[in-house]
Parts: C-alpha cells; sequence; structure tokens
C-alpha cells in the first residue's frame, strides 16, 4: 500500500506574485533585445575562455604577474556581465536560487 501524496494548493496571492515575476521576466528580455551594445555583451565569455587559457600558460612558463593581471580583468568583464543582467553563464544562480532557464 502507498502512502497518499499531500498537495499543496498555491493561494490566489501566489498564483499572481508567481505570474508578475514571468511577466517582469520576459519584460526584461525584450528590453535587452533592444540594447545597442548586446553584441559586444555576447562576446564577453568567449574573450574570458581564451584569457582563462592564458592566464593558465602564464602561470605555468613562471609569469604570475601576468596571470594575477589577465585573472583582474576577467574579473571586472564578470562583474560587467553581472550588472548588464542580459547574460547568463551556464550554472549562475538566480536570486531566489534556482537556476534560470531562458
Amino acid at each position: 500500500m502507498t502512502a497518499k501524496r499531500n498537495y499543496r494548493r498555491r493561494t490566489p496571492d501566489e498564483q499572481i506574485a508567481d505570474l508578475q515575476a514571468k511577466i517582469d521576466h520576459l519584460q526584461k528580455q525584450v528590453e535587452s533585445k533592444s540594447r545597442p551594445d548586446l553584441p559586444v555583451l555576447k562576446e564577453i565569455p568567449k574573450v574570458q575562455a581564451r584569457l582563462r587559457k592564458f592566464a593558465q600558460f602564464a602561470l605555468s612558463h613562471g609569469r604570475a604577474d601576468l596571470a594575477n593581471s589577465t585573472v583582474a580583468f576577467i574579473a571586472g568583464l564578470d562583474r560587467t556581465l553581472d550588472e548588464s543582467g542580459l547574460i547568463r553563464r551556464r550554472g549562475a544562480d538566480s536570486d531566489d536560487g534556482t537556476a534560470d532557464e531562458d
């Protein structure tokens, strides 16, 4: 014999809040597509990947100074992406702790 499942119905207020969150997300998507700098922001992850390889190469050849400078630049690019709020990186968590699916 299996146990009955417990279901909890969402209140109308919870349903409204969920729908409002979806509306806000869709509005942000529409606004982001009209940004003139979107192509530049989309290239940042590619540049970061190449810079990470360079930083590792510099470390393996005894140039920790170049590696540290490169990592600092990568961090600046990360902040630019985070502030723009346009491009989600894989594994990045949203504010509520769940992964964002676009």
